[in-house]
């Protein structure tokens, strides 16, 4: 690895109780700021692509299928990605991989919006995917050194909205890009914003808090879990054996992925067909199906908070009752957004509104979860793993789902949503009550 990107030598505490306090107060607000725009950033270089589908598919004269294709290439790409890219993250300073993959990222874009050919949409798109795997991790790895376990819930649902508020400009942006201009500039517009805010994370973000002369985070809070969790991760093993003892043989680590998969088979799901669901069933045009769906990022913006701030506060920083909660609200939700007539825009906004509420908990709360019962040192690694889980699930709702819509129609596709829904929360049930 380059010698720049390796994490920051730790520096001795050499400042007063004051001094700590007031550089942490600062520092912790400075960091969430880099890595909230900057994940905000990597959906306008993820879901350009999704959000000029349906004119692309026009211009061009795709089929369905082709189109599933480069969604079952991303997700398989981008789930394998997240694994690998956390192992390198939790190796790296965050302030340069996080900054670096955005650059790269917006760069593929631009030449996604100037190519014609299904090949080269699918070779771009799935290096795409690769880099945008460099997009979280770091984030992690930043909310795991400077926020601790009692509190963690609410930093991690705050920095977790960044991407229902990217989710929620990149459609309305791409669409008005795609209507207007053609359906390459709503490509082209998106990967220059990536550079240019690449270039301002590699400026403005930092690494561990012990990079800076500060103490721990646990240390510094008095929080017990935290310290707890520091005491029992091992220093000294290597990667591959904190890998075998961590994670791969960690059971609670198993059911979180597994119920990662339907989890992702409903977030990808809605959130990649929705909106061709309205155009072809309820008939508006792109832009307004667009502008709806952006209801489903408000929602999980508001959603995401109240899972967070409930699993600190009325669990006690267990995160898997919260969890079942929300899953169970969101075989609710799409169940209405199925079976429902949804007569007005707003009928139809609402409906993504609650469908945004409850789906983005889960896919916040899983991985939090993960990182929590694994090694202190490798959160990006533990939540790379579920997350390779759950782009499994997301790469079924590509080309498979595709043929389920093909076959029977969309009745079929909310049968698979909310049947994903239901057991996804039976899987994690065994794991209710907090590892000892």
């Amino acid at each position: 690895m380059f010698y720049w990107l390796k994490p920051a030598e730790s520096k001795p505490v050499t400042k007063s109780q004051a001094e700590i306090d007031k550089d942490y107060n600062y520092w912790r607000w400075h960091v969430m700021a880099s890595i909230w725009v900057g994940y905000a950033i990597f959906y306008f270089t993820r879901n350009s692509y999704k959000s000029i589908m349906p004119k692309m598919l026009e211009d061009l004269h795709l089929q369905l299928s082709d189109v599933g294709m480069l969604s079952t290439i991303f997700y398989i790409v981008y789930g394998s990605s997240r694994f690998i890219g956390g192992i390198m993250s939790d190796k790296s300073n965050p302030r340069y991989f996080m900054g670096i993959g955005l650059i790269l990222t917006g760069i593929v874009n631009i030449l996604f919006g100037l190519s014609s050919s299904v090949t080269m949409f699918a070779l771009l798109w799935g290096l795409n995917a690769f880099f945008q795997g460099w997009g979280w991790p770091p984030c992690t790895k930043i909310l795991t050194t400077w926020y601790s376990r009692n509190e963690r819930g609410f930093w991690w649902a705050l920095c977790n909205t960044s991407h229902n508020v990217g989710g929620a400009i990149i459609p309305i942006l791409a669409a008005y890009l795609a209507v207007h201009y053609g359906w390459r500039y709503g490509m082209i517009v998106p990967g220059i914003i990536g550079i240019v805010f690449g270039i301002l994370v590699c400026i403005f973000l930092r690494d561990r808090p012990e990079s800076m002369g500060l103490p721990k985070v646990g240390e510094w809070r008095n929080d017990e879990l935290e310290m707890e969790q520091v005491k029992k991760s091992a220093s000294d093993l290597s990667t591959f054996t904190i890998l075998r003892k961590y994670i791969l043989t960690n059971k609670f680590v198993w059911l979180l992925a597994l119920s990662y998969v339907l989890v992702y088979v409903v977030r990808i799901g809605v959130n990649d067909w929705a909106n061709l669901f309205l155009v072809k069933s309820h008939g508006v045009d792109l832009v307004v199906a667009n502008s709806a769906i952006s209801m489903l990022e408000i929602g999980g913006f508001i959603g995401t908070i109240a899972a967070g701030w409930g699993s600190d506060k009325l669990f006690k920083g267990n995160r898997i009752p919260m969890n079942i909660i929300f899953m169970l609200g969101i075989m609710v939700s799409v169940a209405a957004l199925w079976l429902l007539p949804l007569v007005s825009y707003w009928a139809i906004g609402a409906t993504f509104f609650f469908i945004g509420f409850f789906i983005f908990g889960p896919q916040m709360l899983t991985g939090m979860a993960a990182a929590e019962v694994a090694h202190k040192e490798y959160a990006g690694t533990a939540t790379g793993f579920v997350g390779l889980f759950g782009y499994m699930g997301a790469a079924l709702t590509g080309l498979p789902v595709a043929k389920v819509i093909e076959t029977w129609g969309w009745d079929g596709f909310f049968m698979v949503m909310a049947v994903a829904s239901l057991l996804s929360a039976l899987i994690i049930v065994p794991i209710m009550k907090p590892k000892k």
